[in-house]
Formats: C-alpha cells, structure tokens, sequence
C-alpha cells in the first residue's frame, strides 16, 4: 500500500511534538501522531494529496498561529516523504491506572483524537463514568467500553453549557477557537473541574480572552498532564490520570 511518512524535523517556539515525530499516512490509515490538532489535519490532507498526485517529497514550515487556528505561538517544519520513518505509536497498551475512588466519578471528555484515545484507554475502567464528547460520530474508536458514553454534538460549547455540575472536564478537541469557547462555556456553568491541554503561551492567551469575556480563568488547569513525561498522547494521558487519581484536578470552578 503507498504511503507517505511525515516527519517534524524542526520546531521553534512552543509545538505540540517534538523532531523526530512521525505518523504514516495512507488513502485509508494513519499510523501515529504529529500533534497540534490542526496542524495533523492539514499535514493529513496534503500528505493524501501527494499520494494521489504521485508528489515528489516535499518540506513544509507551518507557523502555528491563526491561520491554522492555534495559538502555541511557535512553528513545525515537516518533512513529506516516502521513505519508511519509525512512526511514533500512541501505546494504547499502558497499564490501566488504579484509583482510590470508593465511586467512580464523573468525567466529561471534549476531543475524540489522539489525547482522548489515550485518556479513555488509561483511565480505569471503574473509576470513572465517562461523558465523551465530539462533533461528529465518525470521530470515536468503533468500540469503547461500558463506562463510556459517546456523545457527539455539532455544537459542542453548547451541550457544555448544560453540564451537571458535580462533572470534571477535559479539553483537548481539534480546534483552539472550540477549546476557548468550551472552557468559557463551563466556567459560565460552574463545574468540578477543568483541565485543557496545551502550552504555556496557550494558557496565557486563553486567560488573556476569558478574563476579557468577563469571566474568572484561574480555575483552568493548564498545561495538564506532567510535564517531564513527554508530549506523546500516552505520556500526557499517565500524568492526566495521575493528577486525577491524585485529585489534584478537583479545583471547584
């Protein structure tokens, strides 16, 4: 089956993944993960592009700003390429962590990509009753467990909006401008918890907008996650998981 392998091989500033990353990209398939949400869905559609073009190899800079609706403030240069790369697994296999919960809890999930592949998959099956969220059905794995509930909803800020209160949440979907409107959306509602993935610089310029917006972001734990772990899915799913075995992401918003 043709294939292209896309490979960061620079970064400058705050990026999702570090060089050396890669993900296979077939007509049908990806294996592994870039990061960045946007910047991966656009990576995608110009390595499928290549591919049926019949492309030459090619390198591309993407700044991560606005244009790709990110905020991280820094850059990724990728290289497009047919020769085989070794492709980052996101390790869905890890060890299901215990927690000291008498009841399970209740976690509300916004992003069925990578970061909540990973999440799903550590979290312990009876920890936790599971609220997974994404715009589109075809966005989640074929097969979830007993504990998980999908959800998909075209307006996702919207179904935030009428979250239980008692719930958790983690933001990590696939767009920034969604990731900020949900966060307002449950500070607005008042909810257990919120933890969002992303850079120091996205915390400070979601701050900057929540603030303006009239609301109080300092209940937002971001970056979640440890950070000395990595940035693979699987690394930042450990330390998610650790924090909320730990309680550590039971700030009341």
């Amino acid at each position: 089956m043709s294939a292209i392998w896309v490979e960061i091989t620079a970064t400058r500033g705050s990026t999702p993944r570090d060089v050396g990353t890669a993900m296979k990209v077939t007509l049908d398939v990806i294996e592994g993960t870039i990061g960045g949400g946007a910047l991966e869905h656009q990576a995608i559609a110009e390595a499928r592009a290549l591919l049926v073009s019949g492309g030459d190899e090619v390198s591309r800079t993407y700044p991560l700003g606005p244009d790709l609706g990110q905020c991280c403030g820094g850059a990724v240069t990728l290289q497009f390429t047919r020769r085989e790369r070794q492709v980052d697994q996101l390790r869905f296999s890890l060890h299901r962590l215990s927690t000291h919960r008498a009841h399970p809890g209740f976690l509300w999930l916004w992003g069925a990509g990578h970061v909540g592949r990973a999440v799903v998959n550590t979290l312990h099956p009876q920890a936790f009753k599971i609220t997974w969220v994404d715009s589109a059905p075809d966005r989640f794995p074929e097969n979830v467990g007993p504990n998980v509930t999908v959800t998909p909803a075209a307006d996702m800020p919207l179904l935030a909006k009428r979250a239980p209160t008692y719930s958790q949440h983690l933001v990590f979907t696939y767009s920034h401008d969604i990731d900020l409107a949900l966060c307002a959306a449950l500070l607005q509602r008042g909810v257990a918890s919120i933890g969002l993935i992303g850079s120091e610089t996205k915390r400070a310029r979601f701050f900057k907008r929540l603030r303006e917006m009239g609301l109080d972001p300092d209940p937002i734990q971001c970056p979640i996650g440890d950070k000395s772990l990595g940035k693979a899915p699987y690394q930042i799913a450990k330390g998610v998981a650790d924090d909320l075995r730990q309680g550590l992401m039971e700030k009341s918003a």
